[in-house]
């Protein structure tokens, strides 16, 4: 199917819409509301956040590799998908930290606040928007069925959920919520271009065991992304990136031993 760059961009481009938007009806709303109502209003985004982390979680359930024994009368071994996301995100956290993922991007969100002469809080809101927007299973799989056959709907529903996420992060964070539309635009983006060679490693995504650990790994960053939101601790969530390149990758070892 030959699709023109609007069928294949426009789910994110509603995306990059619904978070302009609502970037822009949160920071109209900074002025107006009483600081005990914005830290309701993020309280609430923190506690979904962390529920839809944890529902996404639970698809490493589903995602265990079988490694085959050479011994002809043993039994072959199944490896739990919650241990290949544990090894995937000690790996993936220890790679983050040696290439400072969380300083790097903190950087680039410093660099944005100076150039756009940002101000408060601008660099934690862009980065726990572009986390937040881009971690996840809608953003992966609407990716791929918007790049490959021209289906829009799951990047709309994400693009609405985004949009109203915006309005709570960005009545507290500011205007550096807006800029996470850079990140969606280069990944989402991204991955819905390049859908055409993703289809044949992923022929169905959406059951697919190596999208259901990156789900399940996923999952577990916007729990921790949720509980930065809640300013219960610092989980450095952007050092942990790399674990969702690492949890497939060692589904993938485990199931060809």
């Amino acid at each position: 199917m030959d699709l023109s760059l609007w069928a294949k961009l426009n789910g994110t481009l509603i995306n990059v819409a619904t978070v302009a938007l609502g970037t822009g009806l949160g920071l109209a709303l900074r002025g107006r509301l009483p600081e005990r109502m914005q830290t309701v209003i993020m309280q609430a985004l923190g506690l979904v956040t962390i529920f839809i982390g944890l529902s996404m979680a639970g698809s490493m359930n589903k995602a265990g590799a079988t490694l085959q024994s050479t011994a002809q009368a043993a039994q072959p071994i199944v490896v739990d998908g919650v241990v290949i996301g544990l090894v995937g995100l000690v790996v993936g956290g220890l790679l983050g930290e040696w290439w400072r993922v969380e300083e790097r991007l903190a950087a680039l969100g410093d660099w944005l606040k100076a150039k756009f002469r940002g101000s408060g809080r601008f660099t934690e809101g862009f980065v726990a928007a572009s986390l937040l927007f881009c971690i996840g299973p809608m953003t992966l799989i609407g990716s791929i069925n918007n790049g490959l056959i021209g289906d829009a709907q799951l990047l709309i529903i994400k693009a609405a959920l985004d949009g109203l996420a915006a309005i709570a992060l960005a009545s507290s964070f500011g205007i550096g919520v807006g800029f996470s539309i850079l990140i969606i635009l280069i990944y989402q983006g991204g991955v819905a271009l390049a859908a055409g060679a993703l289809a044949t490693i992923l022929p169905n995504p959406a059951v697919d065991p190596r999208v259901l650990i990156i789900t399940g790994v996923g999952g577990l960053m916007v729990v921790g992304v949720g509980i930065n939101l809640l300013d219960l601790t610092k989980i450095r969530v952007a050092s942990l990136l790399p674990a969702l390149l690492m949890a497939p990758l060692f589904h993938w070892l485990i199931s060809v031993l």
